[in-house]
């Protein structure tokens, strides 16, 4: 089996950008991550896009061949859609292709634009990630979905709001400097907590933004990685993938997320690592209780202490594990489609020595991406590792 290695990354900045297009924002990070790489044009064998709501947002359908123009590319291409894990599970697709030896140089990422969408049609249009006979027509939209796990998970495990905007002042603190981010200011604990209601428990800094942005991530197999002397230190030692039933109220419980924990057993099972070896995870954090799920579904905290770990100080910058140094998806944005390939670009970056926050880690070995789709219906686990 071929080890899978990132030769190069592109990211475009996160935030409001309504006068751009789809390909010219994903031209701009593919057309980054192959300068990152340093590989030829004609050596890429095929893309792994990821995108959600493209047909609502932008009339288009059958984004792949158009991606792959827009990144200057000529080679068969294929869209993934698995809600705000289509990125994830792209990049996933791609490890796949070249650890079964199909392909040696690929491109992988996604892509998508919101806010040329008035609020409630962004609301009306991610809401379909959700089960549309069950949850949709009776109004449920995922704040509201998210908020019933939030409070599942006071009632079993304690914890409070105050908690929660721990999470919240963290990932804005992250973001600050990072040119990537959509919210680059800090936030108190207070100004969370005065915040107006979304959906009980949850308040506005509980949220992430409406963004648009792109993400690419050029993968190669060791071999081509070797014989081209690639600079390309760090790898994608573990993938794993999981599942659930797609609306709430078919699961056993609202206060775990089983997918992620599917997925990321699987994904250390393959790298050969566990939850101890882990020095930095990026968490699909859309509301800052999907971070405490997180964080507990990949292992890296007991069920009911994840709550309280931004407050403790564990999972902020200088804490025994950092999580979502990039700010994360509550405070850098999150453009559904390109945010599980952010995540491979950030901890690339991070484990490379070159992300602006990477002063925050000593001599980091292991990171750990959890992209997560819907209530986390789907989700995408993927540990990286540097060479030292």
């Amino acid at each position: 089996m071929n080890d899978v290695r990132i030769a190069g990354v592109g990211l475009t900045p996160f935030g409001r950008q309504p006068e751009r297009t789809g390909r010219d924002l994903f031209a701009e990070a593919a057309l980054a991550a192959r300068e990152d790489a340093g590989v030829a044009r004609e050596a890429f064998e095929g893309l792994h896009y990821g995108n959600f709501m493209g047909a609502l947002a932008e009339r288009q359908g059958h984004q792949g061949p158009l991606m792959a123009e827009a990144a200057g590319l000529d080679c068969p291409a294929t869209r993934h859609e698995s809600a705000c894990a289509s990125a994830g599970v792209a990049v996933r697709h791609a490890v796949q292709a070249i650890r079964a030896g199909e392909h040696d140089v690929l491109l992988a990422g996604g892509m998508e634009r919101m806010t040329n969408l008035p609020t409630t049609e962004v609301t009306e249009s991610l809401a379909i990630a959700a089960d549309e006979l069950f949850e949709v027509r009776a109004g449920m939209t995922f704040p509201g979905a998210y908020a019933l796990m939030a409070r599942a998970y006071f009632e079993e495990y304690g914890g409070s709001r105050e908690d929660l905007a721990h999470i919240a002042v963290k990932n804005h603190a992250n973001a600050v400097p990072n040119e990537f981010a959509q919210y680059r200011r800090e936030v108190t604990v207070e100004e969370a907590m005065d915040s107006p209601p979304v959906a009980t428990p949850l308040h506005l800094f509980d949220a992430c933004p409406i963004t648009d942005g792109a993400s690419a991530v050029v993968l190669v197999s060791d071999d081509y990685a070797e014989e081209h002397g690639l600079d390309a230190p760090v790898r994608i030692a573990g993938s794993g993938q999981g599942g659930d039933n797609l609306a709430l109220q078919d699961r056993e419980a609202f206060s775990r997320t089983p997918a992620a924990t599917e997925a990321a057993e699987a994904a250390y099972d393959d790298a050969g690592v566990g939850p101890d070896d882990v020095d930095v995870a990026e968490v699909h954090d859309c509301f800052t209780i999907a971070e405490v799920l997180a964080v507990e579904s990949l292992g890296l905290f007991e069920h009911g202490e994840g709550v309280s770990a931004a407050r403790e100080g564990r999972t902020t910058r200088d804490g025994e594990l950092p999580v979502n140094l990039s700010g994360g998806l509550k405070a850098k944005g999150h453009p559904v489609g390109a945010t599980g390939g952010a995540q491979i670009v950030e901890m690339a970056k991070l484990l490379r020595g070159d992300h602006v926050n990477s002063d925050a880690l000593s001599d980091p070995r292991v990171g750990v991406t959890h992209n997560a789709g819907g209530t986390v219906a789907s989700a995408v686990v993927h540990v990286l590792e540097v060479d030292r």
